[in-house]
């Protein structure tokens, strides 16, 4: 990974903190406390553990709350000066109605006054970032499947993303990540090129494959980054995925289609010189680590 991301090339994980990949990339004894294993341990330090093979991490954490310098620090300290975080925004900035989820307690269910509010991201995410600036690889805006009491056309969320893109700071990559396949139209795929955004190819339930998004013409949106998360197989909700393929010791299910789509985004990255920030989560085949081996075994 070392040699890809000298290139430029970033590949790593969603989230690290899993103790089923120890044997694979972390070394379960140095968890230990007391002779066993101490889970408290290793997920305050395996990040440096994993940092000593991997180059970029996407931080799931920060979509649930808006991350504090002091969080992002603890990050930054643990990492060496190459290391690239791509960060989730958080869902206060991109949901358009709070689902019915405990965690979003007496607001469940109701509009949000704070959708693509550029204030409040610049205010309340964007200031905690600025002091780990050159730490940060990309924030990827994911928006969560729209419903027709959202919007009923999609060039009006279009319409919206490009006046909230329009306000956003320079100096800062970005990339949006849709969950609405009908909505992968020319007009969404102009309004980030004209904002010098990227659009995050991703494998999800209900979207096209990567690679079939990789194919849509104009879906290519940014002239010098690629960016991709392979989350879940399309068909495949992610508490079935969680269910088949936890603790993530192994592969349980080869995706060829998806290991195909990411070989093929290092190669055109590396041909166009490209920078590249590509994720791989273990409820795609059960392992990510496997997973993005297979994706760099001519690459390297």
């Amino acid at each position: 990974m070392a040699v890809l991301a000298l290139e430029g090339i970033y590949l790593g994980t969603s989230s690290w903190k899993y103790p089923g990949w120890c044997g694979q990339l972390y070394d379960e004894p140095r968890y230990a406390y007391r002779g066993k294993f101490a889970e408290a341990r290793f997920e305050r330090d395996c990040l440096t553990e994993y940092a000593e093979v991997f180059k970029t991490v996407c931080v799931d954490a920060a979509y649930y709350q808006f991350p504090s310098e002091k969080y992002l620090a603890g990050l930054v300290e643990k990492v060496p000066a190459d290391f690239r975080f791509t960060f989730k925004v958080t869902d206060d900035i991109t949901l358009k109605r709070f689902t019915n989820l405990p965690r979003f307690g007496i607001k469940a269910g109701k509009p949000n006054s704070n959708f693509l509010n550029a204030d409040l991201f610049e205010r309340a995410f964007l200031k905690a970032c600025e002091p780990f600036r050159k730490s940060v690889g990309l924030l990827i805006f994911e928006f969560s499947r729209f419903y027709a009491t959202d919007y009923q056309h999609g060039r009006d969320f279009v319409v919206d993303l490009d006046r909230f893109l329009a306000r956003l700071p320079k100096g800062w990559h970005y990339g949006v990540e849709l969950r609405n396949k009908d909505w992968l139209q020319p007009d969404y795929f102009t309004v980030l090129r004209r904002h010098g955004v990227v659009h995050v190819f991703n494998n999800w339930s209900m979207m096209p494959t990567v690679g079939e998004q990789m194919v849509v013409p104009g879906s290519d949106t940014s002239d010098s980054m690629v960016a991709a998360r392979f989350l879940l197989k399309p068909g495949r909700n992610y508490e079935d995925a969680v269910k088949e393929f936890s603790p993530y010791k192994s592969v349980k299910e080869v995706n060829d289609e998806a290991r195909e789509a990411g070989k093929k985004l290092i190669a055109g990255a590396k041909q166009q010189a490209k920078q590249a920030f590509i994720y791989v989560n273990n409820r795609l085949e059960g392992n990510a680590l496997e997973t993005i081996a297979a994706m760099t075994e001519s690459n390297s």
